[in-house]
């Protein structure tokens, strides 16, 4: 193998630019060209149809149907199990320089369709423009960096030496890995636990997101374009209560790779500790959930800076990320200056169809989604000041303002709550230490953000802020692979550090070999 150049994040596009945005356009034109196609299940190599279609519609314009996927069966989610673990008797043995030029490649293959997957994931998953664009340039990263990762730990691994002995470690394969990945990230959360498989010599089965099962086709075409062999890489859409739970279950299962709520991810660690006839091994689950993330704001902080990113993480992808800053707790010495720099902020953002350029923030995801964040803004009324927001129209999308509740108690609903959506809550802290212990008094502990100008209270954030990601004078979101291992603890999940030097490691296991030489 050719000398690999060091690791770089994949720039962002400039839109401003006019022949950036004309290519962007042109890829959402032809994508929307598409709208309606049937797509299949992909199965050991063949396109398989089902009985029952589940339906992608543009949040944007929930008359538009995106794409008509098959809903897979409990018998089809079991054939794919079956099929990737017959697959993974010689797919294991593949030699890990050979893995990882395939991924290699499918980072190219993405450089070159990455329009086309930033326009999907604008009218799939109702993405402006720069937040989808920052979604295929994290894909791109997975693959160009767990290919070099696999490369780095996928030798002998020298071990503390012994007289007269050899002992050496290698990390090998675990089997069929299930990845259930969210609607939020699509490109990237999706390609990012499926590379990881693979490229660490798993096979895989694939359950995209029922809101996002086109991009993850697009995913499917790109490996298959790869050259990943048949049954390596299976694309299975459909229910999580019965092909997702089939799929959990199976004895030929061997590692489940989720991201979505707590309530799933609780689920599915429950059902993967139940050992089935025939199963010899216990599961291993990489479960990442929720977040109710906080900002802390000090009384020696750049106010403006902290109101901009206490904006852009609160709203940014319309809050539906797990990182997002669903909590911003204020110093009461600046609480009223803070508050006054952020409702201006936040009434200024202009929502509209995720498609036109001069939206700052998108639908959100669905229905469901809609109805249940209307629900807790209801809720918020009663438990805080509504200082901004607060509207909805789900008459043609899925649409509602930033809303910030003013003057919220810590216990609050909306400040305990992942809510998933356009909503944050200001609340009140009598001094530095106090707003810390606000920060840590949920269950969740994915990411948090701190701004500060004391080095005493940048350092005492460090050691007394709980949680996976802690960010200090910058937003609490947009982790970035390689620099920001990615994962939280309590209920955010088992803190897997996506895009970190740990996470391929979660996808192996070590296999210990000492030979001790024969005499001459």
């Amino acid at each position: 193998m050719k000398k690999i150049p060091p690791f770089k994040n994949e720039p962002y596009q400039d839109f401003s630019k006019k022949a950036a945005a004309d290519k962007l356009r042109a890829a959402i034109q032809k994508v929307r060209a598409s709208f309606g196609r049937e797509y299949p299940l992909l199965i050991g190599g063949k396109e398989v149809k089902s009985e029952q279609k589940l339906l992608s519609l543009n949040p944007s314009n929930k008359g538009e149907v995106v794409g008509v996927f098959q809903k897979a069966s409990v018998e089809q989610a079991n054939q794919a199990i079956e099929v990737a673990s017959k697959a993974f008797q010689t797919w294991q043995y593949e030699p890990v320089e050979k893995r990882a030029e395939r991924m290699f490649k499918v980072a190219r293959i993405m450089r070159r369709r990455r329009n086309e997957l930033v326009a999907w994931c604008i009218l799939e998953a109702g993405k402006t423009w720069p937040e989808a664009d920052a979604d295929v340039a994290e894909a791109i990263d997975f693959a160009d960096w767990y290919a070099r990762e696999a490369l780095r730990i996928g030798s002998w691994q020298p071990t503390y030496p012994f007289p007269g002995e050899k002992p050496e470690q290698k990390y090998i394969p675990l089997g069929v890995v299930v990845v259930i990945p969210p609607w939020n990230f699509p490109s990237a959360i999706l390609s990012g636990m499926t590379f990881a498989a693979l490229v660490t010599g798993n096979t895989v089965v694939l359950k995209p997101s029922s809101e996002t099962p086109g991009i993850g086709w697009q995913i499917a075409e790109i490996l298959m374009e790869a050259g990943f062999p048949n049954g390596v890489f299976n694309f299975v859409p459909g229910s999580g209560a019965t092909a997702g739970n089939a799929m959990v279950e199976h004895p030929r299962t061997r590692m489940i790779a989720f991201t979505g709520s707590m309530e799933v991810g609780l689920d599915i660690t429950r059902r993967a500790a139940v050992a089935q006839p025939g199963q010899i091994w216990i599961k291993r689950v990489i479960a990442e959930m929720g977040g109710k993330n906080a900002l802390v704001v000090d009384d020696s902080a750049d106010l403006d800076a902290a109101a901009e990113a206490a904006k852009v993480s609160a709203f940014g992808y319309q809050g539906q990320k797990c990182s997002a800053g669903s909590r911003i707790v204020l110093h009461k010495k600046i609480y009223d200056r803070f508050v006054e720099k952020l409702v201006p902020r936040v009434k200024r953002i202009r929502v509209g169809p995720a498609d036109d350029p001069a939206s700052w923030m998108g639908p959100v995801i669905s229905q469901s989604a809609f109805d249940s964040i209307v629900g807790y803004i209801s809720v918020g009324k009663n438990e805080g000041t509504l200082a901004a927001g607060g509207e909805a129209d789900d008459s043609r999308g899925f649409f509602i303002q930033p809303t910030v509740f003013a003057d919220v108690d810590p216990h609050a609903r909306i400040a305990q709550e992942e809510i998933f959506g356009p909503v944050t809550a200001v609340i009140p802290a009598k001094n530095y230490e106090h707003a810390i212990q606000i920060a840590n008094c949920t269950k969740f502990g994915l990411t948090g953000a701190v701004f500060s100008g004391s080095r005493k209270h940048i350092e005492y954030a460090k050691e007394r802020f709980f949680c996976g990601n802690l960010y200090l004078n910058r937003k609490c979101t947009g982790a970035m692979v390689g620099a920001h291992p990615f994962g939280g603890f309590n209920m955010s999940g088992t803190d897997s550090k996506a895009g970190g030097r740990d996470y391929l490691l979660l996808f192996t296991q070590a296999k210990a070999v000492t030979e001790k030489p024969r005499k001459k």
